[in-house]
């Protein structure tokens, strides 16, 4: 049985997912990080029949009190930065959840991880339909040469692009750069209209209330266009379901992936 610990446990994905990591006999959920409940229960706090799990408040405080082997994080880019690497050096796999990571970040995650030997998978969404997404946006980029994104969140979501969008990005460039056929800078007026460039991918972002967290791929050709997009719900349920797929991995590679389609079968 693969004990795993969580950062960000008491937040939005992270109370749903210790509850269904406690419902699930291949693991054992034995502590989570939150700053704001240190010292508390987690098991106490969501009412979950189980024995103690207790929160700490930073990952360096959990490491010298319990011994776990899987870190699942979702917090905020800068303590996320810290859990993860400290989980590294100490033989921990990980899988990371949260967003605004950069891609300076992730190289060194991935140095770390491979001299450690460990798993570490970063996803920015672990929807299956956001994956499938991004597995159809690469195949549609295979062929078409222009093509923008539209990232949708929240009014609240302070990190632009989102993890998905950059992941998206991250993943189209590996394939080829868009044409685009009059370079923003010739823009005439107002040039930021145009977006921002992530990975030489003109990215558009809408944070309004009424999204929870969207991402649109629209591809263009003469005289057609193919349009692909993903919207998530205000559930977390899409998320547990990827993230069990995760956790069944950790231990079967070394080094970092980037997405979760990078595990699955398609």
């Amino acid at each position: 049985m693969k004990k795993v610990f969580i950062a960000g446990a008491t937040g939005w994905v992270g109370k749903e997912l210790s509850k269904s990591i406690v419902n699930d006999s291949n693991y054992a959920l034995v502590g989570g990080l939150s700053r704001s409940h240190a010292g508390e229960n987690l098991a106490k706090m969501l009412a979950i029949k189980t024995s103690p799990i207790p929160l700490f408040d930073s990952i360096e405080n959990a490491i010298e009190d319990i011994d776990f082997d899987i870190l699942i994080d979702f917090t905020t880019p800068l303590i996320a930065r810290q859990n993860i690497l400290n989980a590294i050096n100490n033989g921990k796999h990980v899988i990371v959840g949260t967003s605004g990571l950069s891609n300076q970040d992730y190289e060194k995650i991935e140095e770390r991880a491979e001299k450690k030997a460990v798993s570490v998978l970063a996803a920015g969404n672990f929807s299956i339909t956001a994956v499938l997404l991004k597995k159809f946006a690469e195949t549609a980029a295979k062929y078409i040469d222009q093509f923008e994104i539209i990232d949708y969140a929240s009014q609240r979501k302070v990190d632009s692009p989102s993890g998905t969008v950059a992941e998206l990005a991250y993943s189209l460039s590996k394939i080829k750069k868009p044409t685009v056929e009059v370079p923003i800078k010739d823009t005439i007026g107002n040039k930021e209209t145009r977006g921002g460039a992530i990975n030489g991918i003109q990215v558009h972002a809408i944070r309004l209330p009424g999204y929870v967290l969207g991402v649109e791929t629209i591809f263009g050709m003469e005289d057609e266009k193919l349009i692909i997009k993903h919207e998530a719900g205000s559930g977390v349920a899409p998320y547990l379901n990827g993230i069990k797929i995760a956790l069944a991995k950790m231990g079967t590679f070394k080094g970092l992936k980037r997405g979760l389609d990078t595990i699955m079968d398609l």
